[in-house]
């Protein structure tokens, strides 16, 4: 059948809270070359979508304006030269942008199959975490199996696929998390210590669990004041890697913890990524994770699912931080 030349999306209608998002009608967009396009099942909801919407953080300038950063869904055209995937394939994909709607074109090379045994619901929470994980604490952050590793929001989407991917490559997990119900959770999918950050300082909570030692690695998306209490938690030649800042990039801290130290510090932005970057990020997690996603042992949580026209409220419960896992729009009854 031949596709419409409409769809649905969720526009912004102008920078501003989750309220200012709603139901639009506009054009489908049509796969450049290289780029499959996809009718959209599911979407998964991210922190970056948020900044977007609020006009902190503006697409590329050949992205679709429209949020969405992950989907799920069938393959239902080709660009010129797309490979690797074909008309009525399966794929979760990351993309440039254009998740909330009902059709999305992404570079093939992001996209990967759906996962044995997972809804299309479910695959649409995978790409964007996974992406972000595999690059900052596996590649970036160099952990190896024996080393320790600091996880902050450990029950975000970022910190529970953290927590398992470092279990799986043999690292001894310590994860933060607000609430003791959130902690259990960290426990629960694979942490071996988790901090109350509330009622805990981390910092002599890491020297406690690690008699002073230190940890290898941190992986931050918190920033502001943890930046300082990071390199603090670091020990000798450690890395820490930082995603994302929720409470600020502009802070003044003592540098000599990195020299005295020999520490690291890296960070990057996927989105920003060059597009050859996210091709080869998603072959590592092909061949390095989708196997234990098939045989189960390692899990995405999705925490609420919300249908398309109700993408506000979906940014609402994730701003309010009382989450545990993803959250997903429901495109098409998936």
């Amino acid at each position: 059948m031949p596709l419409p030349s409409t769809m649905r999306y969720i526009a912004a209608r102008e920078p501003g809270p989750p309220s200012v998002l709603a139901l639009a009608e506009g054009p489908r967009p049509e796969p450049k070359a290289g780029e499959v396009l996809i009718e959209v099942a599911a979407a998964g909801v991210n922190r970056p979508d948020c900044l977007q919407r609020s006009g902190a953080y503006p697409p590329p300038p050949d992205a679709s304006p429209i949020i969405g950063l992950e989907v799920a869904g069938t393959v239902v055209a080709l660009g010129e030269g797309a490979q690797a995937v074909a008309l009525g394939d399966r794929v979760c994909a990351l993309t440039p942008g254009g998740g909330y709607a009902e059709y999305c074109a992404t570079p093939a090379g992001w996209c990967l199959p759906i996962p044995k045994g997972l809804s299309l619901i479910a695959a649409a929470s995978l790409p964007e975490t996974f992406f972000t994980v595999w690059n900052n604490l596996i590649e970036r952050g160099r952990l190896r199996r024996g080393e320790t590793v600091l996880i902050h929001g450990g029950t975000s989407g970022i910190g529970l696929t953290a927590i398992q991917l470092a279990k799986h490559h043999g690292a001894t997990v310590v994860a933060t998390a607000g609430s003791d119900e959130k902690t259990a959770f960290c426990r629960k999918v694979g942490a071996d210590h988790a901090i109350n950050y509330r009622t805990h300082d981390f910092v002599d909570e890491v020297a406690r669990i690690t008699g002073k030692r230190g940890v290898d690695v941190v992986l931050d998306m918190v920033g502001g004041d943890y930046i300082e209490k990071n390199l603090r938690s670091l020990a000798l030649e450690g890395r820490l890697v930082i995603i994302a800042f929720l409470h600020g990039s502009k802070v003044e801290l003592d540098w000599r913890h990195i020299m005295l130290r020999r520490l690291t510090v890296s960070g990057s932005t996927l989105r920003a990524s060059p597009a050859a970057r996210k091709v080869e990020l998603a072959q590592a997690l092909r061949h390095n994770v989708w196997p234990l996603l098939d045989r189960g042992q390692v899990k995405t949580v999705v925490h609420r699912v919300f249908p398309l026209a109700e993408a506000a409220a979906a940014h609402a419960l994730m701003e309010s931080g009382a989450h545990i896992g993803k959250l997903v729009l429901n495109v098409r009854d998936a």
